[in-house]
């Protein structure tokens, strides 16, 4: 009889998965060695999957060479054979299901694609679009609601619209609006994953029904952040907010001069990769290096 430490397997997409981040060097080429370095490091920390070229990954300035390249990459060298969950998305409805004919899906399990940006369409665009992304890929759809980035929320009834679609499994939550994340999880289907995309709201959309997050810091602070995570969803709410305090100075920083600029600053500090990013992005200015530095130090990150 086994008497050792029993490991609670969690239920795909629960937990934590870090959208990964894409190593650069200053000349704009992919570092590889650093995206090996990058892989070990929120291995190691306890992540439950890990997302490869959502809007983190720079997806927006890498080409599709480049992202075979690195999906690639990534596949060969999850030595754990974590889930993979891979960035297909944009506003040409035609063009990405066009898109998910040319991947080779051997290895992912679901593809994240986020709402249509800049265009901003309206709630029956937003369904159709999604709706004909899920009719084409071969594997699960999870949805990505980004106000922010996108312009436009996805409703929580439009959501709920979608979420009756059998190849679409879930949302990637970030509009950081509680009563939306409760709203949704009141009427989804049982098995409809709520995941958050906010890190510091991460465990209140958990309390609110959320199965975990897609983070950008447990790109740099997996093993922390992680902690944090898996206390919220065992219901230590208590544990999961005393972390959570010490997440709530360095969030900000992160993307005071745009993502991934901020964590891969701190990805630099703690010598996994540098802080380069391809323009029109700009590594971190001094300043925001300086105030990130003292941020880590005083909470111990």
């Amino acid at each position: 009889m086994n008497r050792g430490i029993q490991i609670k397997m969690r239920p795909k997409f629960h937990g934590v998965a870090p959208a990964l981040v894409t190593p650069m060097f200053a000349d704009g080429q992919i570092d590889y060695k650093g995206l090996k370095k990058l892989i070990q490091h929120v291995t190691d920390g306890g992540v439950d999957y890990l997302v490869v070229h959502g809007t983190t990954g720079e997806s927006a300035t890498t080409d599709k060479n480049e992202q075979k390249s690195i999906l690639d990459f990534i596949k060969e060298h999850n030595t754990k054979k974590l889930p993979l969950v891979y960035g297909v998305g944009g506003n040409n409805t035609p063009y990405v299901v066009q898109s998910l004919k040319d991947i080779d899906f051997q290895g992912i399990d679901a593809i994240l694609s986020v709402c249509p940006y800049y265009n901003k369409p309206g709630a029956r665009g937003v369904i159709a679009h999604y709706s004909a992304i899920a009719d084409a890929s071969p594997v699960p759809v999870i949805m990505y609601n980004i106000p922010g980035r996108s312009g436009i929320n996805m409703t929580s009834e439009t959501t709920l619209t979608l979420a009756q679609h059998p190849n679409i499994i879930g949302i990637k939550e970030a509009s950081c609006i509680i009563e939306q994340c409760m709203e949704i999880n009141k009427d989804k289907p049982e098995d409809f994953l709520l995941i958050s995309g906010d890190d510091v709201q991460a465990v209140p959309t958990i309390a609110c029904g959320g199965v975990g997050i897609i983070s950008v810091i447990a790109n740099a602070i997996p093993s922390k952040f992680t902690e944090m995570i898996h206390a919220a969803l065992e219901g230590d709410f208590l544990k999961a907010r005393n972390i959570l305090g010490n997440f709530l100075a360095i969030d900000p920083l992160l993307y005071e001069e745009g993502n991934p600029v901020g964590v891969k600053k701190i990805l630099e500090l703690k010598g996994i990769c540098s802080s380069d990013v391809r323009l029109p992005l700009m590594k971190a200015s001094y300043e925001l290096a300086e105030r990130m530095i003292a941020v880590i130090a005083k909470d111990n990150l």
